[in-house]
């Protein structure tokens, strides 16, 4: 057990979904949402990536296995502590919001909903591999930057407007727990998410020449 990876991976991912709920439901006063979410991404990539590799998402993870970034054995015990950062970040965003507000249809058409979701994931992961993952970009300093940015990005794009703009299981989950989505429209958009991630890594593996497998 890698306890060290497993409590970083807690926390970013506590600090990425405690944001988002605090921009979506306590106001986020003088802060644009998607500049709020993807600088909360960055610096918590910078923080914990030389521990556990800074992936706060379960498509990430599954990204990082397929690329063999990371062991497979690995694989459940970061998505349980992603998942449990998420639903301790949402305890307390939805004890000091009282949102109670409840979605039973979806609030997007399912085909543009799957498809800004799987692009960005996409990106996201395929983002995380290139910068983070190879020999040829070992040690940049600019990796945190692009990870964050690739998410502010997607959010500006189709966030709200296509999709949730969730790009990560752990924070669909949330969106569904915090009431602002429908559980049916959360459960694609975790699929789609992980079916993105795992694109995004059969497209690095044939695209990319660097085959040292590297443990992050």
């Amino acid at each position: 057990m890698n306890l060290r990876s497993y409590t970083v991976e807690f926390i970013g991912t506590f600090f990425l979904v405690f944001t988002i709920g605090c921009v979506s439901l306590l106001g986020g006063d003088g802060v644009i949402n998607a500049i709020a979410i993807g600088f909360a991404l960055m610096v918590m990539v910078y923080a914990g990536g030389s521990v556990s590799g800074g992936h706060f998402n379960p498509a990430v993870s599954l990204a990082a296995v397929m690329r063999k970034a990371l062991p497979v054995s690995e694989f459940i015990p970061y998505v349980i502590s992603q998942l449990l950062g998420s639903a301790a970040a949402v305890l307390i965003v939805n004890y000091f919001s009282g949102h109670i507000e409840n979605y039973d249809a979806c609030a997007f058409n399912y085909l543009p909903m799957v498809v800004g979701e799987f692009l960005f994931t996409f990106a996201l992961c395929y983002v995380v591999l290139m910068s983070a993952t190879t020999n040829k970009n070992s040690g940049n300093s600019y990796f945190g930057l692009a990870i964050g940015s690739t998410v502010t990005v997607g959010i500006f794009a189709v966030g709200s407007v296509l999709c949730y703009g969730a790009f990560n299981p752990a924070v669909a989950m949330a969106l569904g727990m915090m009431h602002t989505a429908c559980w049916q429209c959360v459960f694609v958009t975790m699929i789609t998410n992980l079916v993105a991630g795992a694109a995004a890594a059969i497209v690095f593996n044939f695209t990319n020449p660097d085959k040292i497998e590297i443990n992050l």
